[in-house]
This record gives structure tokens, sequence and C-alpha cells, in this order.
């Protein structure tokens, strides 16, 4: 036979290198040999909780939020609902609901502004009188629980767009914006504020706590937006 080559003797050395190093573990002479340790990756840093105080003088005190949702949509529920109360209020001149035939209220509002500064309008007066105080005193009612928000609000915008001309036909600017007025307040000033509100309803909706916001969820319950 041929004699072993120097490759295989090698390989049998191996083996019972091997062998043996198996046998001294189990029986305890040799302790097992460790596991390489492989070294850890650099890990960054956890940055900081912002507190209320950072979001305050930190960066995002100049930064506008991109939806109205959640914490940002709460200050639309009072503004909406007080908004809508204070409008039904100006809807019922001469009474508790609108349109008060013949009381002081509702005909001082024909004789002293529908004719006097929209007498281009068509029809009766007493008819846009009574027209006015139903979009003031309905509109402000549905804006007040959210429901059917953008028509209601759309159809107060028109009537404050009517309020602001109607006060600047009669008393204009009155020296604004540095002009001061006895009762401390422009005549426009109050229907103009008035209806950018009602422009914000018209564009972004009730947001929460409205009966729109629980419709929408019914008819599309799948909808992330």
């Amino acid at each position: 036979p041929r004699p072993p080559t120097r490759a295989a003797n090698k390989l049998s050395d191996a083996m019972r290198a091997a062998i043996v190093c198996i046998l001294a573990t189990a029986h305890g002479f040799v302790a097992p040999a460790r596991r390489p340790c492989h070294p850890r990756r650099d890990v960054a840093p956890r940055a900081a909780k912002e507190t209320t105080w950072d979001r305050i003088t930190g960066p995002k005190l100049f930064k506008s939020v991109k939806r109205t949702e959640g914490i940002h949509a709460v200050p639309l529920v009072p503004l909406r609902v007080l908004t809508g109360i204070l409008m039904v209020h100006h809807g019922s001149e001469g009474g508790f609901w609108p349109a008060n035939f013949g009381t002081p209220g509702f005909d001082g509002f024909v004789d002293f502004i529908v004719k006097p500064y929209f007498g281009f309008l068509p029809g009766d007066p007493q008819l846009w009188s009574a027209i006015h105080d139903y979009v003031e005193f309905w509109g402000g009612a549905l804006l007040a629980i959210g429901f059917l928000t953008r028509p209601a609000a759309l159809s107060l915008l028109v009537t404050m767009g009517g309020a602001v001309y109607f006060h600047l036909a009669s008393t204009g600017l009155q020296g604004a914006p540095f002009g001061h007025v006895e009762n401390y307040s422009y005549n426009f000033e109050e229907p103009t504020l008035y209806a950018l509100i009602f422009l914000l309803f018209w564009f972004n909706g009730p947001g929460p706590l409205s009966v729109d916001a629980a419709i929408y969820k019914q008819l599309a319950p799948d909808d992330a937006d």
C-alpha cells in the first residue's frame, strides 16, 4: 500500500486534535471557548423629549400646522358654537323668532337699512329683511350644531358682506386703521370679523364634535383624511 501523503497526515492530526478537544471539554478539563464578541455599532443618542417650553420658544414657534386635526381642531368648537349662537341673536330682531313683521325692530331694519342702502334689490324690502333674519337665525343655529356647516357658513358670509357694505356706505372707514371713534370699534369691524370666521368654516368645514363629522364618519368610514 501507498504511504500516507503529507496532506493526509495533516487531516488525521486535525481530526485527532478535534476529538481530544471534544472529550476534554466534555469532562471539564478544558473550558469551552467563548464566541467572539462582535463590536457594537455606534448607536445615535436618543433625542431629549420635547417639552412644552421647547414648543413655545423653539423653532416650532414659527411653524404653522398643516392639518387642523386632533388638538389643533379643539379651538374650532367654541369658535363655531359661540359664533352660531350670536348669529341667532342677530337674526331675531323684534322677538324670539326671525322675521317679526310689524315689530319696531323689524320695521326699523326695513326703513333705515334696507330701503336707503339696498333699494337696488328687486322685490319688497320686507322680503329681503325677512331673508336676512332667516339666514342669520337658522344659519347660526346650523353653524352652532355643525350641521350643513358649509352652506350655512356661505349664506352667513354673504349676509355679513351686505353688513360690511352697509356700514361702509353709511359711516365710511371712520379713519381706520388709526382713527379713534366713540365706541372704540369701527362700525364695519364686527361684520368683517364675522365674515372671516364664516369664510374659515366654509373652506374647512365644522371640525370635531359636529353633526357633519358624525354623518361623514358613517358615509365614509374608511376615509383617513
